[in-house]
């Protein structure tokens, strides 16, 4: 039986993703699943949506265009299905599901502007489950550009599962209120009082960049202790944007947003009294990954939030319960 290609479109409060990744055979030796093609664009819709209340003209028509382009990726690449999700810019701006019918009005890609709580949900649904060792707590993390998700997973069961509007994005804006940390801090420390200890385990192209320009870590467990967190971050805050691209080769759209990606993780990690943060070390291009010296599937890889179950009896594939995450959450 042929492949079969299914594509995910992110559009986050940092970067709009398309990714395309092909179903193979069961017993395939590139694996159940494998990745074709991965574009992230950096259009800063949150930007305009945080500071504003709505996307910009001219950045709403440049995502019509990236859309339409997309689009014509996916006629190339035979995509036979796909999902299409909005996060915290879109769901903030004004103007949010205008933009969103002017895209399908245009393109024919139907957008789903997703809330807080199904985003913190769908990352869960993406055997991260898979993760975790049983009798353990662990906090997930997952810091975006415009809100941060956190589950709580005890014994590989979800005990909770919140979306807090602080996002990197967001913060560069000035626009994360007061009451929105205070409610964060409060949730983490009544965690920590009935969970301890907690283990965090870090997602999102932040924390894995900073993971590999702190110093001291463990390689081989994957894990970033807060100590050498707090040096980087001190690092990178003591210079310009245009220091850190050119000091630590970052890409102008990741060098502002890292300081505050690493903030976030660091009050979550005082929160719950954390000595370190795990980050899983995924390889996209293989689908596979290290961590806690356990390999990793796809499946069990760090998600964005466009997953979905499917069956795919209609494909003459064998039936799979969950299509799995598309989009990765390594970019934000």
């Amino acid at each position: 039986m042929k492949k079969v290609n299914y594509a995910a479109i992110d559009i986050g409060s940092n970067a709009v993703r398309l990714l395309i990744k092909s179903v193979n055979e069961e017993g395939s030796p590139e694996g159940l699943l494998r990745k074709v093609q991965l574009i992230r664009i950096p259009l800063r819709l949150g930007e305009d949506a945080f500071t504003t209340g709505e996307i910009s003209e001219g950045k709403a028509e440049k995502l019509i265009r990236l859309m339409k382009a997309y689009k014509q990726l996916m006629k190339i690449f035979e995509v036979s299905d796909y999902r299409a999700c909005a996060t915290s810019a879109m769901r903030d701006a004004r103007n949010g599901k205008e933009i969103t019918r002017k895209i399908e009005k245009k393109t024919g890609i139907r957008v789903e502007i997703i809330d807080g709580q199904e985003e913190a949900h769908i990352v869960y649904d993406n055997h991260i489950e898979q993760l975790f060792a049983s009798g353990q707590n662990y906090l997930y993390v997952d810091v975006g550009g415009g809100s941060t998700e956190i589950n709580l997973i005890c014994d590989s069961e979800l005990k909770s599962s919140r979306s807090y509007n602080i996002g990197t994005v967001r913060m560069l804006s000035g626009m994360v209120k007061n009451e929105e940390k205070e409610q964060m801090r409060t949730d983490l420390q009544a965690l920590a009082a009935e969970y301890a200890p907690i283990q965090i385990i870090g997602s999102g192209g932040n924390i894995n960049k900073l993971f590999r320009l702190a110093d001291k870590k463990d390689k081989k467990q994957s894990f970033l202790p807060i100590e050498s967190l707090k040096e980087i971050c001190e690092t990178l805050k003591a210079l310009s944007k245009e220091e850190r691209i050119k000091q630590f080769k970052l890409k102008p759209d990741r060098a502002d947003v890292i300081v505050p990606a690493a903030e976030i993780f660091l009050e979550v990690a005082k929160q719950v009294n954390a000595t370190g943060i795990t980050v899983p070390t995924i390889g996209l291009s293989a689908g596979k990954g290290k961590w806690d010296g356990r390999t990793v599937s796809s499946t069990a890889s760090i998600p964005r939030i466009c997953a979905w179950k499917r069956t795919l009896n209609k494909t003459g594939h064998h039936r799979l319960h969950r299509l799995t995450q598309i989009i990765y959450r390594v970019d934000s």
